[in-house]
C-alpha cells in the first residue's frame, strides 16, 4: 500500500466536513441535509462514486464551494468519500443533519482548521486513513485559557451569559 497526504484546498473563513457514504443519491441527500441545517448557509457537496464511471458527483447552492468540493473529492479520490465546503453556519450547525442521512456511514472531521487526509491507495482503490486536523498541541490549558474558551463561546452564542 502507498500512503499519501493530500491537502485540503480552501480559505480561512470556510468550514468543512469530510466523511464516508455509501449510494450515489448520496449527494442530493447531502444537499437537502445542508439545505436544511442553518438559514443563509452557502455549500458545495461533493461525493466520489466507488464503482460504475467512479466520478465526483457534485450539488450545492454556491458554484464556487460546489466547485472546490469536487476538486477536493477527486484529489483524495477514494470511493464513497464526500466533502462538503460552507459559509454562514459552524460544524456544530450541520453535523447532526449530516448524521441523519441514511447513507452516511461516519464523519472524518467537521473544522474549520487547515485540513489533510492521510489516503491509501492499493491495486487501483483509495481510502481515507485518517485526517491531520489543525496544529499539534502544544500544552494543557490553565485558568487563564479556560477562562477564555469559556468566554468565547458565550460571546458567539452558544451558552448562555
Amino acid at each position: 500500500m502507498e500512503m499519501s497526504v493530500v491537502p485540503i484546498e480552501k480559505k480561512d473563513e470556510m468550514q468543512l466536513v469530510i466523511g464516508h457514504a455509501g449510494f450515489i443519491k448520496s449527494v442530493e441527500d447531502l444537499y437537502e441535509a445542508m439545505a436544511n441545517s442553518a438559514p443563509g448557509i452557502k455549500f458545495g457537496v461533493a461525493f466520489v462514486e466507488a464503482s460504475g464511471p467512479c466520478l465526483v458527483r457534485s450539488e450545492g447552492n454556491d458554484d464556487a464551494l460546489r466547485e472546490l468540493a469536487a476538486k477536493n473529492a477527486l484529489a483524495i479520490g477514494a470511493g464513497h468519500t464526500f466533502v462538503i465546503l460552507f459559509t454562514g453556519a459552524f460544524p456544530i450547525n450541520v453535523t447532526s443533519s449530516i448524521k441523519q442521512v441514511h447513507e452516511v456511514a461516519g464523519i472524518y472531521c467537521a473544522t474549520a482548521n487547515p485540513t489533510k487526509a492521510v489516503v491509501g491507495e492499493d491495486n487501483g482503490g483509495r481510502a481515507v486513513l485518517g485526517i491531520i486536523d489543525g496544529s499539534i498541541a502544544k500544552g494543557t490549558e490553565d485558568s487563564e485559557e479556560r477562562a477564555k474558551r469559556r468566554k468565547f463561546v458565550r460571546d458567539i452564542g452558544y451558552k448562555l451569559g
